[in-house]
C-alpha cells in the first residue's frame, strides 16, 4: 500500500461529498457571505463615533436585536470597546488601532 492510494481516495471521497452536499454548501457560502457583509458595515458605522445598538440598528437597516448579538461578539474577541453611555445604552466603538 502506498501513501498516494489513500491521498487520492480521500480527495475522491472530498469531490463526491462536494457534489453530494451542493445545496448546503451553496446555502452555507451565502450564509457566511450575508454575516461578513454585516459584520463589515457595523465596524463602518462605529468607525467614525461612538453610538448605542439602537443607532447603529437603525444606521444599517437591521433589527437592534440582531444588531445586539453582533456587538456582543465584536465586545468579546475586543473589536469594539465601550466609551461611555447615552441614558440607559452603552455607546461602542471599534478598538484604535496601535501605530
Amino acid at each position: 500500500m502506498t501513501s498516494e492510494q489513500p491521498t487520492q481516495s480521500r480527495g475522491e471521497m472530498l469531490k463526491r461529498l462536494r457534489t453530494e452536499h451542493a445545496a448546503s454548501v451553496e446555502r452555507t457560502q451565502a450564509l457566511l457571505k450575508e454575516q461578513k457583509r454585516i459584520q463589515q458595515s457595523i465596524c463602518q458605522v462605529l468607525r467614525d463615533k461612538p453610538m448605542t445598538v439602537p443607532e447603529v440598528a437603525e444606521a444599517i437597516q437591521m433589527p437592534a436585536h440582531q444588531v445586539l448579538w453582533y456587538i456582543a461578539s465584536f465586545k468579546k474577541y475586543g473589536l469594539i470597546v465601550e466609551k461611555g453611555m447615552c441614558s440607559d445604552y452603552p455607546l461602542y466603538q471599534n478598538v484604535e488601532e496601535k501605530k
